[in-house]
């Protein structure tokens, strides 16, 4: 979006002029503190977004029925006194009493059940339905008292589900039951009783972030007023948070510019627990082939004449590292798959057979879609390595396309790209979470992919309960999801943050839960 094009300078005032008027706060906390970014929001209102620039918005000012302590990785209630399974297919969550949103309306069970049916009822598809497959109902029982039914027994990965962004709680007397509410009537509304509520908000370039004095929740009280302030360009991030006009720098310096700052003795580099995974995701309505067998030879071709150690090394120098499964490495259950069934490096031969046993021609036309802004500046340079190496194999023609984006996010839904890049920050540290949200039937990429046999496996891993069982089934899915390449993952990262030395609290919030949380900071 145009807007985004922001000047160094006129970014900088934002950011200075935040941090002044934060200054005046009446919440009484620490000192403010201003948080630079290059992500960006699609939408505040759970329902209409499931993107990392979103969430991050969302976990400052949403509650949630459970949520993770800083360092762990198990749900412990937040807005719930307790939530545990009535029956196989009934989990029931118990509300703390006396919460309300910001607005002075109270929080009950109906604002719980309102919250997810709505996820569900609007669909939308920028947002997190398909988080939502195992709930077939909800409901209040009473003001206290809510209760889901679910579609599988004892499904093992639900309470983790409470947690991501399906389950902010909104106000059901702000929010409409049928429709996403824009981000301005959002912060109008402040049906917010998380931890901060929203003061000044001009979206995609400044987010206020003040302390709520009546959060009762699994965070505990903010420390300090947070100021958002959000970059067109890595490269101005990157001197705002070495030159001290910002305190911390989260998402998404370039690896050339994270090499530099560690060098730095004015600002500290703090790495955590990595999840994030970068991969192409292939239409499978409007990607190249006549044929569903043609369309996969085309995906496996590609997948054989990709070198994921060059672009690892060239243009990630190190902070990425080869990714060869939908499963993060470290994950419980994760495999190679991708790298027993089409090899660490290039095979031309092998690409070429893929081809050649479906009846296609080469070189094969391929569209290629990325996006410059939103996974940070290095992904030119990333898929224009990939452009190079697909070419170099003699058998595909590349035509790389980039768009900004929020108009990306919207266009990749509507079948405008057959084959686009995509990253994945993880709701929760599960494996489930790297496969139902891509293979379910109604998945986020929107990208005509369903199996029922893949559908059967993910009811599988999610209901066995014997860890090693669930193993096993995670090993076939992962193996499905490499024969059919739905989706060619590429890279893993780590979660990176820089931040002035007086800043306190940054390592304790890169943990495997994935959440950046403002409570945990502070400032001396």
């Amino acid at each position: 979006m145009k807007q985004f094009h922001l000047a160094v300078a006129t970014t900088a005032a934002a950011a200075t002029l935040a941090a002044t008027g934060c200054g005046s706060s009446d919440s009484g906390g620490d000192t403010p503190l201003v948080v630079g970014t290059t992500d960006k929001v699609v939408s505040i209102d759970p329902a209409g977004s499931y993107d990392n620039g979103s969430l991050q918005v969302q976990t400052q000012v949403y509650q949630y029925l459970l949520n993770f302590e800083p360092g762990s990785t198990d749900p412990t209630p937040d807005a719930a006194e307790k939530c545990d399974f009535r029956t196989k297919t009934t989990y029931v969550c118990t509300i703390k009493p006396g919460l309300k949103f910001a607005n002075g309306h109270p929080l009950t069970a109906s604002d719980v059940a309102f919250s997810f049916t709505r996820i569900k009822k609007i669909n939308d598809p920028n947002g997190p339905a398909s988080l939502l497959t195992a709930m077939k109902s909800v409901k209040a029982t009473d003001d206290k008292t809510v209760e889901f039914t679910l579609a599988s027994p004892n499904d093992q990965t639900f309470p983790q589900v409470l947690v991501t962004s399906a389950g902010p709680i909104v106000d059901e007397e702000s929010y409409p039951a049928d429709k996403v509410l824009d981000d301005a009537a959002a912060v109008k509304a402040q049906g917010f009783s998380g931890p901060y509520t929203i003061g000044d908000y001009t979206k995609n370039q400044l987010a206020q972030f003040k302390v709520n004095p009546d959060y009762d929740g699994t965070y505990g009280k903010a420390k300090a007023d947070v100021t958002m302030t959000y970059y067109a360009d890595a490269n101005n991030l990157k001197l705002d948070i070495q030159n001290g006009k910002i305190d911390v720098a989260w998402r998404s310096l370039t690896p050339t510019d994270i090499a530099s700052l560690e060098k730095n003795d004015k600002v500290k580099v703090y790495k955590g627990a990595g999840g994030e995974l970068r991969y192409m995701v292939f239409n499978l309505k409007t990607m190249p082939g006549s044929s569903d067998a043609q369309k996969q030879a085309i995906r496996q071709a590609i997948a054989s004449s990709v070198d994921r150690d060059e672009i690892a090394a060239q243009v990630y120098k190190g902070t990425f590292t080869p990714a060869y499964s939908p499963v993060a490495k470290g994950q419980f259950g994760a495999t190679e798959a991708f790298k027993t069934l089409y090899g660490a490096k290039p095979d031309k031969t092998k690409a070429q057979k893929f081809l050649d046993d479906a009846g296609v021609k080469a070189p094969v036309d391929v569209k290629l879609q990325y996006n410059p802004d939103h996974y940070g500046s290095s992904s030119d340079q990333e898929y224009n390595a990939v452009k190079r190496q697909l070419e170099a194999s003699g058998l595909f023609k590349v035509d790389l396309q980039s768009t900004e984006w929020n108009t990306y996010n919207a266009e990749r839904v509507k079948d405008a790209y057959p084959v686009y890049q995509l990253g994945w920050f993880p709701d929760f540290p599960d494996p489930d979470n790297y496969l139902t949200p891509f293979f379910a039937p109604n998945n986020f990429l929107q990208s005509h992919y369903e199996d029922p046999a893949m559908t059967k496996l993910l009811d599988q891993e999610r209901t066995e309960a014997d860890k090693g069982a669930r193993e096993r089934v995670l090993a076939q899915i992962q193996d499905k999801a490499a024969e059919q390449v739905a989706t060619l993952p590429l890279l893993q990262g780590a979660q990176i943050a820089i931040a002035k030395p007086n800043v306190e609290g940054i390592q304790e919030t890169l943990d495997p839960a994935f959440k950046f949380r403002f409570t945990s900071l502070s400032k001396g």
